[in-house]
């Protein structure tokens, strides 16, 4: 009989040690909002956890991308339609010029308003972005254009500045070069040049004087510049073009992030009312369980013997 009292206490405590495990648990659970705080609880629900952790990190990383490239995009595109907007005044005054009525004096009025232009295309080419980088920057050189002493513009670096990840796989080159955007315009000899160096020669023909030289200086001024308003305007319908993909990929993240949280909330979350319920029944069982040792162990051995 020794051994069987034994057993039975010996039990007691542990289910009384159980069930006041259990009800901790989960009022511990109630009051954190987390049914899962250590892997030994659910090894398969804790690694989930953690891998939606993870992606929600890198979400994070991916959206401040998204954002920059966002505001990247919307300043390439003001920027160049103030460059097309020059452009096109320039196309004007070409015309302007190949009139043969004009007088040197009107055309030396007209250059000073190209030059005038093109200071303005310089200043849009060395734009810097909210981050003081050059908006047109190239892959190499740490500014978009520069400006000899003498005038001359020469591009800063070369190469496209490499795409920035905006999701696992995916990433959008949200600024172009300056080179793609003001230079390899034809120059009628088989090679390239960049409208600096179109404006800069129209310019100084139209000071030279003479109807002649004038006429034929702005047919070859128009023609270039009216590669450079087809080219500005093929790079600005691109960054629209990315602006709208940057856009789909943005409403995917967002809606790949709230399905997570959807799972994240289904492995981690306390159903508060359910764990109430669970809890007052986990103590119901150990109030009874601790009275019935009590009334048992009150008993004597001569109650055992009648």
């Amino acid at each position: 009989m020794t051994i069987g009292i034994n057993q039975f206490f010996n039990t007691a405590a542990s289910q009384l040690s159980s069930l006041s495990a259990q009800a901790d648990a989960i009022n511990n659970q109630i009051s954190t909002g987390k049914k899962i705080s250590a892997p030994s609880q659910d090894v398969v629900a804790y690694n989930r956890l953690a891998q939606i952790k993870q992606a929600n990190a890198d979400n994070t990383t991916y959206g401040s991308n998204i954002s920059l490239a966002k505001s990247l995009l919307q300043q390439s595109d003001t920027t160049l339609t103030a460059v097309t907007t020059q452009l096109q005044r320039a196309a004007e005054l070409t015309t302007q010029a190949a009139n043969g009525t004009l007088s040197d004096a009107n055309r030396k009025t007209i250059a000073i308003e190209l030059q005038s232009i093109r200071d303005d295309l310089v200043n849009l080419a060395g734009t810097t972005d909210a981050r003081g980088q050059p908006l047109f920057g190239a892959a190499t050189g740490t500014t978009a254009v520069t400006q000899a002493a003498d005038g001359s513009v020469s591009f800063g670096g070369t190469g496209e500045v490499p795409a920035i990840p905006v999701g696992d796989g995916t990433d959008i080159r949200a600024t172009d070069s300056a080179q793609r955007v003001f230079g390899g315009l034809p120059n009628g000899s088989g090679g390239t040049t960049d409208i600096f160096a179109v404006l800069s020669t129209y310019i100084s023909a139209l000071n030279a004087g003479g109807t002649a030289t004038a006429t034929a200086a702005s047919g070859t001024a128009a023609t270039a510049i009216q590669a450079a308003l087809n080219q500005a305007s093929d790079v600005q319908g691109s960054v629209g073009a990315r602006a709208a993909r940057l856009d789909i990929v943005s409403t995917q993240a967002s809606d790949a992030a709230n399905a997570r949280d959807v799972d994240r909330s289904a492995l981690e979350d306390t159903d508060v009312s359910t764990a109430i319920i669970s809890l007052q029944k986990t103590i119901s069982i150990l109030q009874a369980t601790q009275a019935s040792l009590t009334k048992l162990g009150q008993l004597s051995l001569f109650d055992y013997l009648r």
